[in-house]
């Protein structure tokens, strides 16, 4: 019997795990009771499948893999909701975007420019950006989420959510849209 199999404590999962969990399930639910739910989920399905646990992973990772599955197959429920037709939406995109997804220099507002490391370190920046990202409708945040979150590509993304690429860019325009005003209006402003 695997080493890592045997050492499976279902009863210390809340202990070891919940806070770590819960932790990461907000980062891409961005809904406090939400993510809540789908740790309570991740353990419950974990205690059903916990036979067929063969241990090529750590009971850490087994559960992370199950709470990321629960947090995808959230946003699939979610999506037909928000799924409409995006085809006359694709100029406005490349109005704003170059190829890569990254703001044309020229759309970009002054104040924008920053040093992204320095940007990503600043706790309330990061607090500003966690209260914009509650502005956006579910699937606008999974998008963002595990696009710059988890770094999942683009065509993974589509394939995870069921949608087009044609979909997924609009959303993330409008995603993007959406966080660039509203950090302009409650953190640049007042930097500014």
């Amino acid at each position: 019997m695997n080493t890592i199999k045997s050492n499976l404590n279902p009863e210390l999962w809340v202990d070891l795990y919940a806070d770590s969990l819960f932790r990461y399930a907000c980062k891409r639910i961005n809904q406090r009771e939400t993510a809540k739910e789908l740790v309570q989920e991740t353990f419950l399905a974990a205690l059903k499948a916990l036979p067929n646990f063969k241990g090529a992973i750590s009971e850490k990772n087994w559960l992370y893999t199950i709470l990321k599955n629960k947090i995808i197959d959230y946003y699939r429920k979610k999506t037909p909701v928000y799924i409409e037709d995006f085809t006359t939406n694709e100029k406005e995109y490349s109005y704003s975007f170059d190829d890569s997804g990254h703001w044309k220099q020229e759309k970009s507002k002054p104040g924008w420019i920053a040093n992204e490391n320095d940007v990503l370190l600043n706790k309330e920046f990061m607090q500003v950006l966690a209260k914009c990202r509650q502005k956006l409708n579910e699937i606008q945040d999974a998008v963002f989420s595990m696009k710059y979150i988890d770094e999942t590509n683009s065509e993974e993304i589509c394939k995870e959510l069921n949608i087009t690429t044609s979909n997924y860019w609009v959303i993330m325009h409008r995603a993007k849209l959406l966080l660039r005003a509203c950090i302009q209006k409650n953190w640049l402003n007042e930097k500014l």
